[in-house]
Order: structure tokens, then sequence, then C-alpha cells
């Protein structure tokens, strides 16, 4: 991301570096989040009061030169540190994005195209190297774009060391498990090269075309230039493009998104069938409406559960979707299905003016037990507990039919809330809104739509000086969904509290619908309702005809 000019300075919106505060945005699963912080790190080095004798001894038992040389540089930070002594926007930035997900140990593990999502607002495929049918195409289509509409990252599993015993095995130098940056790609003379960077700044590919290998003939030497790469220990090296289809197993390609498109979407609360019901469409499905023809990507959603991971359910789900054209039965184009651990799946496609219909098919493994909640509340830290609770209500809360009046009590009240004035006047307006919220009739109809273009450099720079006003013109829900029949006042009985109900079935999904700003789209979301015997009668007429 640093490559690419101008990518930074969109997610660091603001800063002050004579005070030490830093403003940060992240896109977390349907608005821009602002997120404060101050520049204080931690630092493996210990302060030099901590020191044993002996070790106060080796810098002459002077304060001033330890901290000098020991606790100044870069390399003491605990965290991430940059390649280059004094530069600071890597750690800050990680500061950031674990404030955002409630500390650092929320960062472990992942896929690194969903960081790239909430760093810019962009949409990741993982795309698999065996799936590359036309090589030539792929070069041109996609890489060759690299850093100018899109990102590119490439990654392999990490190696079974059963068999050779040793955990450290690597491909070529090459390290699995772990997430490398595509530079650019260059062809010349004839040969076409990715030039790729390791992170961590070391750890380089020692196959061919690797730093001093036998291929750099001094014929070779001048493509050095035109690669933009010099030899040296510093992460960054240089792949021919067979190879790199060859020993990458997975290409993670973030699009990015400029002022000329908007992004619609809706969120739903979808109680899946329960198991052994078996695995197929029919549980939730979105209609889109589009004004005149336009380009769209479409992305269908988990939310974003870093924050509240320890609680986020009893079940991890996979999905995938098709769309139709209403009322025709040839499918448009139809998404990869997902693995458990991604967020989303999405599918690009031109799309007519009209109506078209987003079936979308959910699958689940149970990962915890019956009541993991409340044994779990035995264990854990009532003041850590008290803080991801309410993040999990939050971010649910953006679905359309969630229940506010039940969850209410989970979320913190902020203080513009209470400003200027005193409890007993709060809590009769509270009651009487409360008393008109549940007597209120909602009517069927078509849901907002939130429309949102990626923000541009003024309006990120507001949105740190005014954080809630930001929150405010961004997050947009719809109307209660349409269901499949009138039975919602038995499923509302169903549900009861929330705190009683089983997650099992349980997923928050969001639809999101980006095209050209000229054409936004409109999203509406249907649920499924207990209609056991119509399903039944669907089923039996769909022997034969799953996708």
């Amino acid at each position: 991301m640093s490559t690419t000019k101008g990518l930074i300075e969109k997610f660091c919106v603001a800063r002050d570096e004579q005070v030490g505060v830093y403003g940060f945005i992240f896109f977390r699963d349907t608005a821009w989040v602002v997120v404060i912080i101050d520049d204080l790190l931690f630092t493996s080095i210990p302060k030099f009061e901590e020191l044993r004798a002996s070790e106060k001894q080796l810098y002459h038992n002077d304060k001033e030169t330890y901290n000098k040389s020991a606790r100044r540089s870069g390399k003491s930070l605990y965290f991430a540190k940059s390649g280059t002594n004094g530069e600071t926007w890597v750690p800050l930035i990680e500061k950031a994005y674990a404030k955002l997900h409630g500390n650092y140990d929320a960062l472990d593990g992942g896929e690194a195209g969903e960081a790239i999502e909430d760093l810019t607002g962009g949409v990741t495929s993982f795309i698999l190297t065996q799936d590359v049918l036309d090589p030539d195409q792929f070069w041109h289509d996609e890489l060759l774009k690299a850093h100018e509409d899109r990102l590119f990252g490439c990654s392999y599993n990490t190696l079974n060391a059963a068999r050779s015993g040793n955990p450290n095995s690597t491909v070529n130098g090459l390290i699995g498990g772990h997430a490398y940056s595509v530079l650019r790609a260059v062809e010349y003379n004839g040969k076409r090269f990715v030039v790729i960077r390791n992170p961590w700044g070391a750890t380089e590919w020692t196959g061919p075309w690797s730093d001093g290998s036998k291929e750099w003939t001094p014929e070779w030497l001048p493509a050095l230039q035109v690669l933009g790469h010099s030899f040296g220990d510093d992460g960054e090296f240089v792949m021919e493009y067979k190879d790199f289809l060859e020993n990458w197993e997975q290409i993670d390609r973030t699009l990015l998104f400029d002022s000329s498109w908007v992004m619609s979407s809706q969120w739903l609360k979808v109680t899946s069938r329960p198991l052994p019901a078996a695995w197929g469409f029919g549980d939730v499905s979105f209609t889109i409406s589009l004004p005149i023809a336009s380009d769209a990507v479409i992305v269908l959603s988990k939310l974003d559960e870093r924050y509240f991971g320890p609680i986020s359910g009893r079940s991890k789900w996979s999905l995938d979707f098709v769309v139709f054209r209403q009322g025709e039965v040839k499918p448009v184009i139809s998404s990869s299905p997902s693995l458990l651990s991604s967020r989303s799946v999405n599918a690009e496609v031109h799309l007519e003016a009209g109506e078209y219909i987003v079936h979308v098919r959910l699958d689940r493994e149970i990962i915890r037990p019956e009541g993991y909640l409340e044994q779990g509340l035995d264990v854990w830290n009532d003041r850590s507990y008290a803080r991801i609770q309410p993040e999990r209500v939050k971010s649910q809360s953006i679905a359309s039919n969630f229940d506010i009046i039940t969850e209410a009590k989970y979320l913190s009240i902020s203080l513009d809330t209470l400003a200027g004035q005193d409890l007993a006047e709060l809590e009769a307006k509270v009651a009487a809104s409360t008393k008109a919220l549940k007597s209120e009739t909602v009517p069927e109809g078509t849901p907002k739509v939130a429309v949102e273009g990626p923000p541009t450099a003024e309006g990120m720079a507001e949105a740190v000086d005014d954080e809630d006003e930001d929150e405010k013109d961004i997050t947009h829900n719809g109307d209660t969904p349409k269901t499949s029949d009138d039975s919602s006042e038995h499923n509302a009985d169903k549900e009861g509290d929330s705190d009683e109900e089983d997650d099992v079935d349980v997923v928050f999904l969001g639809l999101r619908v980006y095209t050209h700003r000229q054409s936004p789209a409109k999203v509406e979301g249907q649920l499924r309702h207990e209609i056991i015997t119509s399903f039944s009668g669907l089923a039996i007429g769909s022997v034969g005809l799953q996708f």
C-alpha cells in the first residue's frame, strides 16, 4: 500500500505531530469509522531503572546513554516497526487498527486482503492460481494494473511438517501461511517479471531471478532499472511470471473505488433452517433495482467480528449467491463459495437497467457448544466482556430487522445524549419514545438505501473533526424487510429475549452493491419465516436442479 501514491493519506487523514495526536478512518461493514490515537507505543526494552546492575554497567551507569542507544530506535517497539529507523507510520496505523478492534490480540491471524479492505474501502477477491486458466489475459487484465485501481497480495498454505520434521520449511525461501505484496508487474526483453515484497523486510525468494542468482548475466542487469529493483536483503525480490503462478497458491486482488462509484447496501439478521436441514438456498434473498445500465460489484458479507470474536456465535458460516434478472431462470452471474474463514464473497458484472434477484446459500459449521456464553462468563474478565458485548450489539444494529428495544441495555450512552439534561428529564423522554416505538406499526415497503461514494480528502478530514456527525451521515439501515408470509408476530414471540436465544442458526448478512455514480442501486432484503410446508414443496420440485 505504501507504494501506491496518496493511499496512506486517504486513511491517515489528520495529525498533529507536536501534540502527538493522529486521526485515521477505516471501513467497517458499511461505513467509515473514525479512530483517534496518541503516539505512545509499546516497547520491548525496559526502563533504565529496571536494569540489573551488570546491565547498567554496559552503559557506564548513564541513563541518557542508555536511552539514546537502546530505547530511541524503532527496533525497540514491541509490535510492528518500520524498516527505516525513525519512521513511525507503520506502528501508528497498527495501533489505530488495534483500537478499532479492541486490542492488539484481535489482530492475530486472518486474511490480508480483508485488512486491505478495511484500510481502503475496496473489495477483495481471493483467486486460486490453479484457476488462472488464461495466464496472458490475467497478466494484461489484472497484474499490469497493479497499484492503478487494484492491489495484489499472494500466499500459499503453511507446509505440513509431519513428514519432514522441519516446521521452518520454505518453498525456495517463501514462507507458508504468510502474506506477501505485489509491487509491480513488468515485461522486459520478452520475459514477464513480478516484483514482490515480504512485509517483514527480510527472507526472500531464492529461486530463479532471486537477488544474485545465475540468471542475472551482464545482458540482463539493465532489467534491474526497468524493474525498479536493486539487490539487498530488504524483503523485495523478483520472480518470473511462470514461477509466480507455480509457487503461489492464492492471489488476493483488492479493487479500489474512486469518486465515480457509489455503494448501496442493506443488512439483515437471518435465521437459517436448523440442522440437519439441507444445505441450500431459500433463507434470505435480496432485490437490486438499477435505474440505468452500469458495471457492478456485488458483495455478500458477514459482520466484521474481530472486536467480539469470542462471543460471535456458535457457528462459522460460509456463503455464496446467484444473481437472476427478475422473472428469468438463467443466472446472470454467481459468486464462488466462501471459505468458513472468509468474511465475504463477491461477483463483478455489467447489469442492464432493471430488477435483479440475489439468492443466497448458507452453510455452517458448529464450533462452540450450547451455553458457551454462560460458561465463558465464569472465566472471562467482566471488564473486558462489558466492552466487547456492546460492540457486538452495535455492529448487529445495522441490520434493518434488529431488535433495538431488547438489545438497548447493552449499548453505552454517549455524552452527547446526556449533555445539558438531567436524568429525570431524559427518563421521561425515553419512556415516551419507547412506548411510541412499541405501538408503531412498521409498514412493509422499500428499505432505505445507503448510497455512499468513496470519501474525498476534504470529507475525511471533516470526519476526524466530528466523529459523531460522520457516523450519523454514513450509517443507514433499511426498513423492516419483507417476509414470505404473515408470521412476523409468531416469530417475534419465538425469538424472545436475546439472552435466551440460541444463536447457532443466526447470522447477520449484508449485501453491498457498488455501481457508477449516475446509476445508484436500490437494495431490499426478504426473509423466510416458518413456511415449512411451502418450502418442502419447493424442495421436492427442485430435485436434480441444485446449483
